[in-house]
């Protein structure tokens, strides 16, 4: 992808991941969905787990699957907020970028 991802929007890439599985999901997981739609290495997407956890956007939780813990995250309704917020937000800022967009078209 041509455009860089800011810090606000991966949030809200990541949230809106997790907010998918009510019980939530692990990291491994979190990372495949996010690639569906930009490049992000684990490296990257583990900071920003950590800053949602530190936020109380997420909680996170280990589970022992196969005799290894996984550890998953789950949205927190500070998180549910603060992603409906961020869906507000990109639903403006989308239409605006589109109107420039399809004026040079």
């Amino acid at each position: 992808m041509v455009f860089n991802t800011g810090a606000a929007l991966l949030d809200a890439i990541v949230l809106a991941v997790v907010s998918r599985e009510a019980e939530g999901t692990y990291g491994y997981k979190i990372t495949q969905d996010v690639r569906e739609v930009i490049d992000i290495s684990e490296s990257t997407l583990y900071p920003v787990l950590r800053r949602l956890m530190k936020d109380e956007c997420l909680e996170v939780y280990d589970l022992a699957i196969d005799g290894r813990n996984r550890r998953y995250y789950k949205i927190t309704e500070k998180g549910r907020a603060q992603l409906n917020l961020y869906q507000g937000e990109w639903v403006r800022y989308a239409a605006k970028i589109t109107r420039i967009l399809e004026v040079a078209i």
